[in-house]
């Protein structure tokens, strides 16, 4: 059977510990002689992720192990989100309602919706997360405000990473599980194998963007 990216993260474990970075572009120059300085910032914006499996015997290990070799190195992609914080602060944890992007053609670093609950104070927090696509489309996003409803149900929400292609009109808002598309930080594949057949793996991944 042909694999298809991107693949879903193994369930045989959970992950023991993720370290997430938000990378921005931004250049800097410094006048040697007043210190002034200049900064651009560019729109290159991307996450990156370095993942460790707890410690597991060769059954379960395995399958992590098929997991990662499948990817060919950086050639494949999987599906990535924060495991800790996979459901929202907010009330969108409990009544999302149907959030929906409310117009097309919006990139940037804010997104309007609508299809929430009707003012609804604290919808989402500062550090949820949100999903925009799905499949080899999502692209994992962080509230950077807490964000509340208006009477007719619509929001806009301050977001890092940018949205850099524009979703379309009515598309749907993932507010809880949500993922994006990584794929692994280098073409070699490691894992360690310890006394008692114990398994130790490690692997760094960086949002795909294509």
């Amino acid at each position: 059977m042909t694999i298809s990216f991107p693949l879903t993260l193994p369930t045989v474990t959970g992950i023991s510990s993720i370290d997430l970075r938000a990378i921005n572009v931004v250049s800097i120059s410094e006048s040697p002689f007043t210190l002034k300085q200049q900064v651009v910032a560019h729109t290159g914006q991307r996450w990156e992720a370095e993942v460790t499996i707890p410690p597991i015997k060769r059954e379960q290990a395995e399958v992590w192990v098929s997991f990662l070799v499948s990817l060919q190195g950086v050639r494949g992609t999987f599906l990535l989100g924060d495991p800790a914080n996979a459901t929202p602060r907010g009330s969108a944890s409990s009544a999302p309602g149907t959030p929906l992007v409310n117009g097309a053609s919006q990139t940037g670093d804010s997104l309007t919706i609508d299809g929430c609950p009707a003012s609804a104070t604290g919808y989402l927090k500062a550090g949820d997360y949100i999903q925009l696509g799905g499949g080899s489309t999502a692209t994992l996003h962080k509230v950077l405000q807490d964000v509340n409803t208006n009477g007719s149900g619509q929001a806009t929400i301050d977001l890092w990473p940018y949205i850099r292609n524009a979703p379309s009109d009515n598309s749907t808002v993932v507010v809880s599980n949500a993922v994006g598309v990584f794929r692994l930080g280098s073409n070699e594949t490691n894992w360690t194998i310890r006394d008692a057949a114990i398994y130790g793996i490690t692997f760094p991944a960086i949002e795909a963007i294509v």
